[in-house]
């Protein structure tokens, strides 16, 4: 089993085990039914049917292809890059900010699961200005679900408040703790993997601010995203708690026990590790 599946899955409510479609949600525009007809609408969705390119913008794309792989990394520098990768995507969060990646707003469109899905949620969610959430969260009748580098709880349809956890209260309660761990008091807890300037994490809290008890934890290797993470005007620590983490480090510590997370989003980390670090066994 891979070590990063391992680190994430045991952190995961106990009990249950998790699958990656199961839920009974659809989007709001099935894949199929995506057929782009305003240019000025290109970023609405993360991909569109269809699509057919023209003999100019193929050959274009061959010949980037091609020049692309026409360029190697020395060995040395592969080590290199590898080794210091954080570093690497330090300078790129210095010089870029913010300003480099879409905030992912077709995420819950596209992954409506991710959310609990109840009828108090639906009322709360209803309430909130972002329409594609409002109608993508109605709609929780049929068994179409699409998949992505993500693992959620299997009971999607009942959110109420938990019953106690042992590993948890040992987390707060232990030698040693004396304050709770952030989103102690929560019921609904996600974790983000790889958040980087949290293009995914503010489109998610523009929604939870609307579900009580839930609680959103984001992390990422390269210190400067973290920090433009929590310096970002919509960042609240009273439900989003950001910290540096190494994904691929075993023996790293999270800042909340195991068995308590109801999804774990990998959004394009897991196609950005190299084999060797990710520890397959």
């Amino acid at each position: 089993m891979n070590v990063i599946w391992r680190n994430c899955i045991c952190r995961l409510r106990q009990g249950k085990v998790p699958h990656r479609c199961q839920s009974g949600v659809h989007p709001v525009a099935p894949l199929g039914s995506r057929i782009l007809t305003d240019p000025a609408k290109v970023f609405e969705h993360n991909m569109w049917d269809h699509m057919q390119w023209s003999k100019e913008e193929e050959d274009a794309a061959r010949k980037k292809v091609e020049e692309n792989s026409a360029t190697r990394v020395a060995p040395e520098e592969q080590v290199k890059f590898e080794s210091d990768a954080n570093k690497y995507w330090d300078t790129f969060y210095q010089t870029h900010k913010n300003k480099f990646f879409k905030n992912r707003n077709w995420l819950l469109r596209e992954f409506p699961e991710i959310l609990p899905v109840n009828q108090n949620t639906k009322e709360k969610v209803g309430e909130s200005s972002w329409d594609q959430v409002r109608s993508s969260i109605s709609r929780t009748q049929g068994t179409e679900t699409h998949c992505q580098e993500s693992f959620v709880s299997p009971e999607p349809g009942s959110r109420g408040r938990s019953a106690p956890n042992p590993d948890l209260e040992e987390y707060s309660k232990g030698p040693g703790k004396t304050e709770p761990f952030p989103g102690s008091n929560a019921t609904f807890r996600i974790l983000e993997v790889g958040c980087g300037a949290g293009n995914s994490v503010f489109p998610i809290l523009n929604t939870l601010q609307n579900i009580p008890g839930s609680f959103l934890y984001c992390c990422d290797f390269a210190s400067e995203a973290v920090e433009l993470v929590k310096s970002h005007e919509s960042y609240s620590e009273a439900q989003c708690s950001a910290f540096i983490h190494d994904v691929c480090d075993d023996g790293l510590a999270y800042p909340f026990p195991d068995g308590i997370l109801d999804v774990v989003l990998l959004v394009f980390v897991l196609s950005s590790i190299h084999p060797d670090r990710a520890l397959f066994i």
